[in-house]
């Protein structure tokens, strides 16, 4: 069993000269997005969604990878 729930994926053609990659997910009851370039999937930003608020998100480097290899599978 995976340690997240991924619930939504946006891929975004075009914006600002790049495609980006945003994956939203739920891990241990938090909810997060992370963004990834489309091109090689590196890491832009990490968002955790607390009391109404975006914060930075401190993600293990384990669920990272599982993301990543999520996304990769998806596109």
């Amino acid at each position: 069993m995976k340690p997240y729930t991924m619930n939504n994926m946006i891929i975004d053609d075009n914006f600002d000269g790049e495609e980006y990659v945003t994956a939203d997910f739920t891990h241990q009851s938090q909810d997060y997005s992370i963004t990834f370039k489309k091109a090689d999937l590196e890491i832009m930003n990490t968002w955790v969604f607390k009391e109404g608020m975006s914060l930075p998100a401190d993600l293990s480097d384990h669920i990272i990878e599982l993301i990543r290899e999520e996304v990769k599978t998806r596109i």
